[in-house]
């Protein structure tokens, strides 16, 4: 196995994609994950992070969907997972390019 930080900062950032996409911000670290899981030190962790995290950001907006009926609470969380889903990827990126493995708040565990 091989150290390769700049790998994994790429699959944090990666996430972004949606934003330039539409779509994307669970394929594309998904693929860089499965690839490159078993050649890359720390990437495991790295990958298993963000596919819980994503997965976790898609039940939240399936909830917020009901929730605009009730007071437009549905959109304060769609806002809030917006820019949770903008701001965390960047963070774990940073702590990513020191060698740190950071998680992401608010995660379901589905892949341990």
């Amino acid at each position: 196995m091989r150290q390769d930080n700049q790998l994994i900062v790429i699959t944090h950032l990666s996430q972004l994609v949606t934003l330039v996409l539409g779509f994307g911000s669970l394929l594309l670290p998904l693929v860089l994950w499965l690839t490159q899981k078993d050649k890359v030190y720390q990437m495991d962790a790295h990958g298993k992070n963000i596919v819980n995290f994503q997965l976790s950001l898609m039940i939240y907006c399936l909830i917020c969907i009901p929730l605009i009926l009730f007071f437009g609470l549905g959109l304060l969380g769609f806002i809030i997972l917006g820019l949770i889903s903008v701001v965390f990827p960047i963070v774990n990126a940073v702590k990513a390019s020191k060698g740190e493995v950071p998680t992401y708040p608010l995660s379901f565990n589905f892949i341990s």
